[in-house]
């Protein structure tokens, strides 16, 4: 039926596929992606940095990064199930942005504090990347010391393919 294509792909296939990537490693839906990508361009400086920051800083992936979950699915499921607080109040919104300063703990009851410290125990502590800490883990809690700078993004992106991409 269908012959699979053989040769170089094209430029627009590599922004693709680089869009696509980072959209399904943070688990993000194009609409969602579309909105960063537009608060990402109306900041000064690089945008493609601009972007991944943002979407660094959603609550699913700060939690997932602290390490109270085991991925970015699971923590988001526990965001949307009510085990976490942000500055002492329930969130259960996985694409908020967090803010310097902003402290995510566990809630204080059995069934939270169990799901998040198998998570952490299994383990053995996950590094925690420079701009977040980890505070405590009984009940376990982090703070966003700063927002994430370009050193801190991972370098499995090429986010100027993907500002490339959606500028057209």
């Amino acid at each position: 039926m269908h012959k699979l294509r053989r040769g170089k792909a094209s430029e627009y296939a590599v922004r693709l596929r680089e869009k696509q990537k980072v959209k399904r490693f943070y688990g993000i839906f194009e609409r969602q992606f579309r909105k960063y990508y537009d608060e990402a361009t109306r900041r000064p400086g690089n945008s493609g940095a601009a972007l991944l920051s943002l979407i660094e800083r959603r609550l699913d992936n700060v939690v997932a990064r602290l390490g109270f979950a085991q991925s970015r699915a699971q923590a988001r499921q526990m965001i949307r199930h009510g085990h976490f607080q942000v500055n002492g109040k329930k969130l259960d919104i996985p694409s908020y942005l967090v803010k310097p300063g902003d402290v995510i703990k566990v809630k204080n009851r059995d069934a939270s504090k169990k799901l998040a410290s198998e998570v952490l125990v299994s383990e053995a502590g996950p590094s925690v990347p420079n701009w977040l800490d980890r505070l405590g883990t009984e009940p376990p809690e982090g703070r966003v010391s700063r927002l994430p700078g370009a050193e801190d993004l991972s370098g499995e992106f090429n986010a100027q393919l993907i500002i490339e991409l959606l500028s057209r």
